[in-house]
């Protein structure tokens, strides 16, 4: 369906549960383990990076997560309890339903099966995973596992392309999974509450410049994933059979999602692509069995008992759910008296072979061929190579469809006609390779404006590839990249760090038109002194910028109504439904919002009259999961917004319980530009820092970096790393300074 929900868990883990003794494991493991550590050296660098380096491409594995743990294990293990639909095992029965829903798509049962019949090499890099996170184990007894004492070689199957909205449920919300499966499915549930917009501004930004349009005549790639902060660190990988890559890694992966290689790079943003569909099915009873129609057939409905343990009290009770399947998928929720299922590709063993592959690709065909394996359900693709090529898929896993139908909505389950089939060729996807224009662009917006006049036209794709429009991040992306060139790194760095907010071009001559048409009515007499600063306001996002303040906290009460559209099947993108509003707000719904910010305001500072950077802050004090702000504690000022309103360096902020301020939870988080020459030279920042451990150097050594955007060399080089190696290692040593040389 068009408007596919994408589970984005925010674990808000506490330490509540009994304190679980170390795992014990075997001598013979313990010995395995010391081999493969023998075989693989960390290095880190002057940021805390970790540099791997292993004989094999499984001894780098092993290292790799040795490394991500020593970094931080809590965000690793949370990752995995989760895909293994665990929560309330931690957290309580609150959770019992987000376990449900995910025990529901992905069946450990089914991941077990495709770990027995890995081909060989896979399985290796899936063993190299397990033992390099138990050995971590095996060597800090002090650390205790919030839940899992011991990680099985299989568990990375469950979660196969490390990307943060990686599950797809079509429009199907947890509250509805809950109103089915809480009662007698065969009664009608209470009809849910939808909400109405997504609180949260999701997506990334790729760029990609070929060689004409940069001054060393080398192609560049700009990495820049918008996720919740520290949701991946920055790693290198290098073995002796070709691997070496360099970007960000998912916590408890064994792959770079976004980086590059020797030779090319790839930036993955999140596609909004139909990628899962839902399905009205017609059930009835016969014989006190359930079935349901299909192609002038009755089929009996498949039962399966899926039972969930959950925390109470500090005791482990249980629930069993028996839940329906059809083979469309699992019947997840009831609408007008209709059951509905969910058809989806939430995991595949193809697509975590994919994820490996494409880290390894040389040149432009190889990483084509990894594309054509056509198992990554959740990313758009951005990519450069060391031969002056450029290139853009949109989307990857694409089902064929029967364009009858309208796949924004539940369509009918009884018929073949809305089956899927098969899947699109590769080369039948949305794409561009080197656009005459020079430039591509993708901020999860429209790909028929991802490379200006060189873009592909929307007329001649099937409207499920590209159900989603343009965004106010791709506006002022292109407007940035059409007629401009000369690029440097320092220069694509520039440009994406563009404060310009064009959301306020179309909202704020709205204002400015209705406090001219109100400005003597005495309720808005408190208006004068703020209009006057909006409308001198270059619509640029500063720091030092009062007016900022003021535009961003009006138009996020707006923002719900905008989204809203006309009416519930308007779907048209943000930009439209901006426009519209815009154009047709009575003066009082404009005009109404300012006031109360000025009131909110003066309530937590004594007065409206505060800068963006006094507002808006970034602080990391504790390295929590779920991480705790205080306005008594130091933090630093912040001169960006959010990507809703067309800020390309998206920082995401909101007040917390307790606080004034505003502190930033979501936005830029590893950002990368690469330049492809002989040898690679890439910049690079992180949010924070390296470690997830709060009394490290490396907790929040580029903290004061990121709030300002100044980046940091990347020594993506044996060389260079040697030259600013802080400590060398082979896992489970003691770190020493430069004593040790890789081997």
């Amino acid at each position: 369906m068009k408007m596919i929900q994408k589970i984005f868990f925010v674990v808000t883990f506490l330490c509540v549960v009994k304190t679980i003794a170390a795992q014990s494991f075997s001598p013979a493991e313990i010995l395995k383990w010391k081999e493969k550590a023998g075989n693989c050296t960390i290095l880190r660098d002057n940021w805390g990076i970790p540099h791997v380096y292993g004989k094999t491409d499984a001894d780098a594995v092993f290292g790799l997560l040795y490394a991500q743990c020593e970094d931080d294990f809590k965000r690793v293990e949370m990752n995995y309890v989760e895909k293994l639909g665990r929560m309330s095992e931690i957290k309580g029965e609150s959770e019992l339903y987000n376990d449900l829903l995910i025990r529901m798509i992905i069946d450990s049962s089914d991941a077990k099966k495709d770990y027995s019949t890995a081909p060989v090499w896979l399985k290796k890099l899936m063993n190299s995973y397990a033992d390099g996170i138990n050995y971590y184990l095996y060597t800090h007894p002090k650390i205790k596992p919030a839940l899992l004492k011991r990680f099985e070689p299989w568990f990375p199957l469950l979660w196969t392309d490390g990307s943060i909205g990686a599950i797809d449920i079509a429009d199907i919300t947890v509250t509805e999974l809950k109103n089915f499966y809480s009662g007698n499915p065969d009664e009608e549930v209470a009809k849910i509450d939808k909400q109405d917009y997504d609180p949260l501004p999701g997506g990334s930004n790729g760029f990609a410049l070929a060689p004409f349009k940069t001054v060393s005549g080398n192609s560049i790639l700009y990495i820049n994933p918008h996720t919740t902060y520290y949701f991946r660190p920055e790693v290198s990988v290098e073995s002796e059979e070709g691997l070496h890559a360099y970007g960000a890694v998912t916590w408890g992966q064994f792959f770079v999602y976004q980086g590059f290689n020797e030779h090319l790079g790839w930036m993955h943003t999140s596609s909004y692509s139909d990628v899962a569909d839902s399905y009205i099915e017609k059930i009835k009873r016969v014989n006190g069995i359930l079935q349901y129609e299909y192609d002038g057939k009755q089929i009996p409905v498949k039962e399966k008992n899926i039972r969930i343990q959950y925390l109470i009290d500090s005791n482990i009770n249980s629930k069993t759910f028996k839940t329906y399947y059809t083979h469309h998928g699992p019947v997840m929720a009831k609408r007008d008296g209709n059951w509905i299922s969910v058809r989806a590709n939430n995991r595949d063993i193809k697509g975590l072979i994919q994820s490996w592959l494409r880290t390894k690709a040389k040149n432009y065909t190889e990483y084509k061929k990894t594309q054509a394996i056509l198992a990554n359900t959740s990313n758009n693709t951005v990519y450069a190579d060391d031969q002056g090529n450029i290139a853009y898929w949109h989307g990857n896993f694409m089902p064929k469809r029967n364009e009858f139908y309208n796949w924004s909505k539940p369509v009918d389950g009884t018929t073949i006609a809305t089956d899927w089939k098969g899947l699109h060729s590769l080369e039948e996807l949305i794409q561009v390779k080197n656009p005459s224009t020079g430039w591509i662009q993708n901020c999860n917006s429209s790909p028929f404006t991802v490379s200006g006049s060189s873009s592909p036209k929307k007329a001649d794709f099937p409207k499920y590839m590209a159900p989603n429009g343009d965004n106010f991040r791709g506006v002022n992306a292109v407007r940035l990249f059409k007629n401009n060139g000369a690029f440097t790194l320092d220069k694509i760095i520039a440009t994406a760090y563009n404060k310009h907010l064009p959301a306020f071009d179309e909202l704020m001559p709205a204002l400015i038109k209705a406090y001219k048409e109100k400005k003597t009515n005495p309720a808005y007499s408190a208006l004068l002194e703020p209009m006057q600063l909006l409308a001198n306001w270059d619509r640029n996002v500063s720091e030092t910028s009062i007016a900022t303040t003021l535009a961003i906290e009006w138009a996020q009460k707006l923002w719900p109504t905008i989204l809203k559209g006309m009416d519930e099947d308007d779907e048209s993108d943000q930009v439209d439904k901006t426009i519209h509003f815009a154009n047709t707000a009575e003066s009082k719904i404009l005009l109404d919002p300012l006031l109360i910010v000025m009131t909110d305001l003066e309530k937590k500072f004594g007065s409206w009259k505060q800068t963006w950077g006094n507002v808006n802050r970034f602080q990391r004090l504790t390295g929590n999961i779920t991480e705790v702000f205080d306005d008594s504690k130091p933090s630093f000022p912040v001169g960006l917004a959010a990507s809703t309103w067309g800020c390309l360096p998206s920082f995401t902020s909101k007040s917390f319980n307790g606080t004034n301020r505003r502190y930033g939870y979501n936005g830029n988080s590893f950002i990368c530009a690469v330049e492809f020459g002989k040898k690679i030279k890439a910049k690079s920042l992180l949010a924070g820092g390296e470690s997830g451990d709060s009394t490290s150097k490396h907790f929040t050594d580029q903290a004061k970096m990121f709030t300002n955007g100044v980046f940091k060399d990347v020594l993506f080089y044996k060389e260079d790393v040697l030259n600013h190696v802080e400590k060398t290692y082979h896992p489970g040593d003691v770190p020493t300074e430069k004593g040790l040389k890789p081997e």
